[in-house]
């Protein structure tokens, strides 16, 4: 759990880094910032997704967790986390205006992706830090980033950080020995699609803002789908 708490740290640092400096900053260059941001996001994504050796895979995980997702609500629970954090914080005042988007866009960013799903099973299963340790270092500057445009709430998700990475790290040490290299690949390259749909909300380049936190099952999804697969193979 160390890697995690670096982690955080390492994004709490650099997102009040952010918005102590952010003041400096024309508004243009901060939505400049933004939009390399999203590109740099897509980038990730692609990097992550591209390495799937079972599209079908990829494919039914992302459908089933959405689906999931959607009738959880998760993106609703984290913006109403977001909405709740930024009352508690500034009691009925203007506050920040993109708190919550900011809250829940370092939410995804920050947790979801191949680093952050092969370093938590590194960290939980070898007590192998250099991956997160890696990813907090990229995190550092990206939340510097999103600290000067979005303001505290990519602060406030250092709480998200803590449980969902962390969660992750714990759940590795106790099923990650008997995940196989497919499932861990697979698991990333459903990080990897989801983070293109961050991408692309930062980018507004869709007309409806795709609910990318409701996908967050899918994730998990290739741990029931390899073993659903070779028994149904077995079948037939």
């Amino acid at each position: 759990m160390i890697a995690v708490f670096v982690n955080m740290a390492t994004v709490l640092v650099g997102s009040l880094l952010g918005i102590l400096f952010r003041n400096r900053l024309k508004v243009e260059l901060q939505n400049a910032v933004m939009r390399a941001l999203a590109l740099c996001t897509f980038v990730i994504g692609i990097s992550s997704a591209i390495t799937t050796q079972e599209l079908l895979c990829v494919i039914i995980c992302l459908v089933i967790g959405t689906v999931l997702g959607e009738w959880i609500r998760i993106d609703d629970a984290i913006e109403n986390a977001g909405d709740t954090i930024k009352a508690k914080l500034f009691k009925g005042k203007v506050g920040e205006n993109r708190f919550t988007e900011g809250f829940v866009s370092a939410c995804i960013l920050f947790c979801i992706g191949s680093m952050t799903i092969v370093g938590s099973l590194e960290a939980g299963i070898h007590h192998d830090y250099s991956i997160i340790y890696a990813k907090s270092t990229l995190d550092f500057v990206s939340s510097m980033a999103f600290g000067a445009a979005m303001g505290v709430g990519v602060t406030c998700s250092v709480v998200f950080i803590l449980l969902f990475q962390g969660g992750l790290t714990l759940l590795a040490g106790l099923i990650g020995p008997a995940l196989s290299t497919a499932v861990v690949t697979e698991m990333s390259a459903v990080g990897g699609t989801i983070l293109i749909g961050m991408a692309l909300n930062m980018l507004g380049a869709t007309k409806e803002r795709i609910r990318v936190a409701n996908m967050l099952p899918a994730i998990f999804l290739p741990i029931a789908y390899f073993p659903i697969t070779n028994w149904l193979g077995s079948l037939f």
